[in-house]
Order: C-alpha cells, then structure tokens, then sequence
C-alpha cells in the first residue's frame, strides 16, 4: 500500500477518533497473501478499552468501505499502543523526550541501524529534522527521513507513568 492510501486512512480515522474522545497514535498497512492488514493504535486519558477498539473498527470499517479507499480485501485491526508504543508523528518525538526507545534506520548512521537507547530530542537544523538518541553515552543524529521505525522500549517505566 503506498504512502497515499496510508496518509488517507490517516485523514478519514483522525476526525472520527478524535470525536470519540481518542487519538490516533499510529497507522500500519501490511500485504499479506490474499488480503491487505490495516493496524491502527488508539490511545486516551485512561488507556484504551475493548469497547473503544470495537466502536472505531466498526465505524471506520464502514467508512473505509463506502469510501474504497482499500483496493481488494483487507482485515482492520484497532488496538492500543501497548507499551512498546510506536513513535510515528512529530509529536510523539518531543513527547517522549527522555524515555528509551528502539529506533531502526534506513540506513547505517556510524555504522548502527538498531539504537536502543534514551531519546533526548526531536530538533530542526538546517531544515532537516533530527532525532537525537544517546547510546552508550554517545549523542547519536538521526536524520528523521531515515527512521523505519521507533518505538519505547521502557515498559516498566510507561506502566508507572500510566498510574
């Protein structure tokens, strides 16, 4: 599924889960064998229940179907970030800013594409947008362009901040 399918889910889920008292914290589109898998992670003030995840899916299955905005078959799974919350937007950067995260890059920065260590920043230099994680005590820039995927990786200190 290409950028644009995934940026229209986006933009058709984020007014219908934001009307439900709820935010869109991450969308993933996968190709399987014969049908598309569509991940969308929902949080809220107080976590996010069953009930939260059955009202969307069935809100948003009926949009995504009129709409056809998914070309072929394809199963909508609605969940919560759990505590290895993907870090996706812009806003979860500066968010989580001094909790550990799991970061994968495109490419090799200094020889590393796996960093798991403490997210310090989400910065603007020079018109490029930088994620600076520390590792080892080492400050490591991270151009965000180049980042697959980042998620926390602290889950014991996610569960005390919840509480």
């Amino acid at each position: 599924m290409d950028f644009d399918v995934k940026e229209k889910i986006r933009q058709l889920a984020e007014p219908v889960v934001v009307s439900e008292g709820m935010e869109l914290i991450h969308v993933e589109c996968m190709k399987m064998h014969s049908r598309w898998i569509v991940r969308m992670f929902l949080d809220k003030e107080g976590g996010i229940a069953l009930d939260d995840c059955a009202k969307i899916s069935n809100q948003l299955g009926d949009i995504f179907d009129i709409r056809e905005v998914i070309n072929g078959p394809y199963t909508l799974e609605v969940s919560s970030p759990g505590f290895d919350r993907p870090i996706s937007r812009d806003e979860d950067f500066l968010k989580f800013r001094n909790r550990k995260v799991d970061v994968k890059t495109a490419v090799k920065i200094e020889g590393i594409r796996n960093f798991h260590g403490m997210l310090l920043d989400y910065i603007e230099e020079g018109g490029r947008k930088l994620v600076l994680v520390e590792l080892a005590g080492k400050i490591y820039r991270i151009p965000r362009q180049d980042v697959l995927k980042a998620n926390l990786a602290d889950a014991e200190q996610s569960l005390l901040k919840r509480n």
